[in-house]
């Protein structure tokens, strides 16, 4: 006689979400890398690299917004962590502030905040590729 046992929970964890933020992530950070580049192109001389830097920025945003609904498929529909839906955000915010402070010419807010927004970034699209961020919510 067969011994009855008991189903086994399947749980759900993240994968096409996951995936969407892992390349998200990748290609927002590639940009946000170009950054100081551009930045340090201009300084030794290429006029033209402050034009890059400025059309990097503003697409900087629109990659930030990119990032906030994968981030909001990767909490909801894939069961991922949380804390990543805010970090999205800031970083959206302070993207908005660094381009608003760059056309300003603030450079005493604008050079520490892309350094704040560059590491950041790096540590998050690291995170996105690591095994912890495949783990559902709730497990250690």
């Amino acid at each position: 006689m067969d011994t009855l046992v008991p189903p086994v929970a399947r749980v759900r964890s993240p994968r096409a979400s996951l995936w969407a933020l892992r390349i998200v992530t990748l290609v927002f950070v590639l940009a946000v890398l170009a950054q100081p580049v551009l930045a340090g192109l201009f300084l030794t001389g290429d006029i033209d690299a402050i034009t890059a830097h400025g059309l990097v920025g503003e697409l900087l945003a629109l990659g930030a917004l990119v990032l906030i609904g994968v981030a909001l498929a990767y909490v909801l529909g894939g069961r991922g962590r949380i804390w990543i839906l805010p970090v999205s955000v800031l970083l959206f915010l302070a993207v908005g502030f660094q381009i608003a402070a760059g056309f300003a010419r603030q450079l005493e807010l604008h050079v520490p905040l892309g350094v704040v927004i560059v590491t950041t970034s790096v540590l998050l699209a690291g995170w996105a590729w690591s095994p912890l961020a495949a783990r559902p919510r709730g497990t250690k």
